[in-house]
């Protein structure tokens, strides 16, 4: 997080400029407990990007005005995002103003960097996650199908730097970390599979990074992947085209640090045919694979439901919640939700039972729209999937899971 000595400075440089007029006035109103979760404010139809300086947010409680840190999503809807800081309770009223005022030239605390392989987001300068964009290949001396064009997260660290993700482990070659291709599907009557990468039908390839960004609040990329079908006639052909969109904040919750990361997926055909992404238990969605330090005897998982391992698998739910040791008295732990508007919400899951890989109880879990009922995707048109993991350290309060849920599904309220 910023230093102490950082914020003051900025203070100073604030305090010593003339005040500005607002830009715009508004008030924070949640109707419900609000933990500390990103807030945005709509600035369409605003006059805010004439002249020199940045946008500056206050908070103004009576004749005092605090500066909050905020950051600008420019675009076709422009929003200035910010966090509270602390839980809001319901029936609180806070009032800020946004400014026009010279930079402060800070550092950003978020940053996204990019090198030959990876993409690698970092909070205060501690790795948050790893993005893969190019070839890895397959293990030594095995199927080299199993070699996969990126499109992937990799190591995903808690607060604490633990790794919390696996790629190609020796029972599932083909698992890699955090990703989600289709697994049976028919595209121009051929049956095949983006999963199994064994079976040589088809694969997801990272397609090239559309944009990365950084900033005080939060950090992530855009890149595009390629559904590839290996059975069409002459050349390998794109039945589906996707677009990734990760952003990872760092707020704190009861105190300590964690990470929030927001997956937003926009999926279209990529050809004049349709994709049917038929009935399996495997397929899109968002899957992951734990660390193999999890096993049946040291992680858990807990849904929405109530529902532990014994029983989540093919049930329905809002948030699973996936945890376990990374460390002799260490635990970490990776809260799912799953957005209201998408697909089959609540959504239905797979999780492996306690008896996975061999007996171990290895731990994957996947947001699998597909569990139930088949899912046909037209030309012309786009489908999207939200999803937001709340990594943490510790244990994670009961009482604050469904809260944090509730949050992410409904946006406080903005009163202008």
């Amino acid at each position: 997080m910023r230093s102490s000595f950082a914020l003051l400075t900025i203070f100073l440089m604030l305090a010593g400029s003339p005040q500005a007029e607002p830009i715009l006035e508004f008030t924070l109103a949640p109707s419900e407990d609000l933990i500390n979760q990103p807030v945005s404010v709509d600035l369409s139809g605003l006059d805010w990007n004439q002249g020199a300086g940045e946008l500056v947010l206050y908070r103004v409680d009576g004749e005092n005005k605090t500066m909050i840190p905020s950051q600008l999503e420019n675009g076709m809807s422009p929003k200035l995002w910010f966090l509270p800081g602390t839980t809001i309770r319901r029936g609180e009223e806070l009032h800020y103003e946004i400014v026009k005022q010279p930079g402060t030239g800070s550092e950003n605390v978020m940053t996204s960097r990019t090198d030959r392989d990876h993409i690698t987001i970092f909070a205060d300068h501690k790795e948050v996650l790893k993005y893969r964009h190019s070839m890895i290949e397959a293990p030594a001396g095995i199927n080299p199908l199993y070699r996969r064009k990126g499109a992937y997260i990799h190591p995903l660290r808690s607060p604490a730097g633990k790794v919390l993700t696996n790629v190609q482990p020796a029972d599932h070659y083909h698992h890699y970390g955090i990703w989600n291709p289709w697994t049976r599907t028919v595209f121009e009557g051929r049956s095949v599979d983006f999963w199994n990468l064994a079976e040589g039908q088809g694969t997801v390839r990272n397609a090239g990074i559309l944009s990365t960004y950084s900033g005080d609040l939060f950090a992530g990329f855009r890149v595009h992947h390629e559904h590839v079908d290996f059975l069409a006639p002459g050349e390998d052909k794109t039945a589906l085209n996707e677009i990734w969109d990760v952003r990872v904040w760092m707020p704190d919750i009861e105190g300590e640090p964690v990470w929030l990361i927001d997956c937003t997926f926009l999926i279209s055909c990529a050809t004049d045919s349709t994709v049917v992404l038929s009935q399996y238990r495997y397929g899109g969605g968002i899957g992951f694979r734990a660390t193999e330090e999890w096993t049946k005897d040291n992680s858990t998982v807990l849904t929405s439901e109530g529902r532990t391992r014994q029983d989540a698998d093919a049930s329905f739910a809002r948030w699973c919640l996936l945890e376990g040791a990374t460390g002799p008295e260490e635990r970490s732990g990776i809260l799912f939700m799953s957005h209201p508007a998408n697909r089959s919400h609540p959504e239905p899951m797979r999780v492996w039972p306690e008896d996975a890989a061999g007996g171990r109880g290895d731990l994957f879990f996947e947001f699998c729209p597909i569990r139930h009922q088949e899912w046909v995707l037209y030309p012309g048109q786009e489908y999207v999937l939200r999803y937001r993991m709340l990594v943490f350290d510790g244990v994670l309060d009961a009482d604050v899971i469904d809260q944090l849920w509730r949050n992410y599904a409904f946006p406080a309220h903005i009163k202008y």
